[in-house]
């Protein structure tokens, strides 16, 4: 199950307040085609009231794609949304998710899981007019709760070829969080791209068995820089300053992190929740939400996931060749001519270091 092993998270981060109760809704509609009926204003030109649930502070990547298309909605004028993060485990999870949906009663609820999986269904199941769209490893459980995540192998294949192609050591890496499949299945794919473009490489993984911890993440990179690694994929927060540090080839993660080494950041494996965020308005706005499993949302298939600009100025340059080649292989993963295997074992040889939960 897909980061089932997130149990703590530290608490640097000051928790976002819960905003006041908001004026009372009107009576939900009716249910259309079989759907759930929301408890606002469904079937109306009425926004619809939103609220984001996070177990780590939003600086985390994950969460951060989340709250970043949920702002954007916002934005458009599409949603009134709240959120709280660094709510953390334990019970805190189940205790605000009831706290908000029983006084806010928002429309749709949508946040990260894992961890809080049984604290987030038995909340729903109490609560079964609202709209629940959570990250999760498990199936979707009808009839009001929805799962997600994060599919960007596609990306991070992309991003295994820039790395094996701009290696000149035949060395490159990924620091990440957690081994659990979703995990796996980036860090797989990253290393079958390198090998697709040089025989030769060797891929080193250290996993830091924290979701948020910069500084541990920071250390591992640091390691395997010192160890010969020349390109390093920054599947957790922290690695690109070690990159930066000693000035090596970096590859972002959910977002383009070009910003935070200009210099070194080839690219990025970019996750985009829009596309899930927006099905998930519309339906609930219709009256027709069902609970339902929400992948392909999250493919590049369906813009979901894309590979971020390539930073052609990375250390003294990238080769048009390259970029033409992987701009290629990109078109030819959105036609679906090029499928990227999803493999969610193990790396072999892999190694953990301890870091904070």
């Amino acid at each position: 199950m897909s980061r089932a092993r997130k149990t703590s998270t530290p608490r640097r981060f000051r928790r976002t307040p819960l905003l006041a109760a908001l004026a009372a809704l009107l009576l939900a509609a009716a249910v259309l085609g079989g759907g759930v009926a929301s408890a606002g204003q469904t079937g109306s030109s009425a926004k619809l009231k939103v609220f984001g649930a996070f177990a780590t502070p939003i600086e985390e990547p994950w969460d951060g794609v989340i709250h970043a298309a949920l702002l954007r909605a916002k934005n458009a004028g599409e949603i009134d949304y709240s959120f709280a993060d660094d709510i953390g485990y334990s019970g805190d999870m189940e205790r605000v998710l009831r706290q908000v949906a029983g006084k806010n009663k928002p429309d749709i609820i949508i946040g990260d899981a894992f961890g809080n999986e049984e604290a987030v269904r038995r909340v729903a199941k109490a609560f079964p007019r609202i709209a629940f769209v959570f990250g999760s490893g498990g199936g979707p459980a009808g009839p009001n709760v929805s799962v997600f995540d994060n599919w960007i192998h596609e990306p991070a294949y992309l991003l295994g070829v820039l790395a094996g192609s701009l290696t000149k050591t035949n060395k490159v890496g990924i620091v990440a969080g957690f081994p659990v499949p979703e995990v796996n299945r980036l860090a797989n794919a990253f290393t079958a791209g390198a090998h697709s473009i040089n025989k030769k490489a060797v891929v080193k993984v250290t996993f830091i068995n924290s979701w948020f911890d910069p500084a541990t993440a920071k250390e591992a990179a640091l390691a395997q820089v010192g160890a010969g690694v020349d390109a390093i994929y920054a599947e957790r927060a922290g690695v690109i300053e070690a990159a930066v540090q000693k000035d090596v080839f970096a590859f972002g993660n959910m977002s383009d992190q070009r910003k935070i080494g200009p210099r070194n950041v080839v690219s990025s494996a970019v996750w985009n929740m829009s596309p899930t965020v927006e099905y998930v308005i519309k339906q609930v706005k219709a009256g027709t939400y069902t609970a339902q499993d929400l992948k392909d949302f999250s493919m590049m298939g369906k813009g979901g996931a894309s590979l971020a600009p390539i930073n052609a100025r990375a250390k003294g340059g990238v080769p048009a060749r390259l970029v033409a080649k992987v701009n290629g292989l990109r078109a030819q993963i959105k036609s679906g001519a090029l499928r990227v295997d999803i493999n969610e074992a193990q790396p072999s040889g892999s190694v953990s270091v301890k870091g904070k939960q």
